[in-house]
């Protein structure tokens, strides 16, 4: 099943990280994050101020389960960005450490 020919060119071409690349991610993952809460409350509020209008229950009942989708998508989304940006700016602290704390060869 493995065959021993094959290379892998991913791992010949990675750039190790540094803080600064690792910091840079956070920012962005982090605003993202923000971006896409904004939008879940936003969704939220519109979905609360817009009763859905029916006398079929299962009208009511499709339609709360969409809405409910929605909004967890949305907050599904905004959590794993939080977390992704709360990742990478701990590897940047562990990274700046490691650099703090190397002895020098020189």
């Amino acid at each position: 099943m493995s065959d021993p020919k094959i290379i892998q060119p991913e791992a010949e071409n990675q750039v190790p990280p540094t803080p600064l690349r690792c910091i840079t991610g956070s920012v962005f993952s982090g605003g993202l994050g923000y971006a896409m809460y904004s939008l879940m409350i936003s969704i939220a509020t519109t979905f609360a101020t817009k009763p859905i209008h029916s006398d079929n229950p299962m009208v009511v009942n499709i339609g709360s389960a969409v809405r409910t989708l929605v909004v967890g998508v949305v907050a599904l989304g905004s959590g794993i960005f939080g977390i992704v940006a709360i990742g990478l700016l701990a590897l940047a602290m562990q990274l700046l450490l490691q650099q703090l704390t190397k002895p020098k060869n020189s």
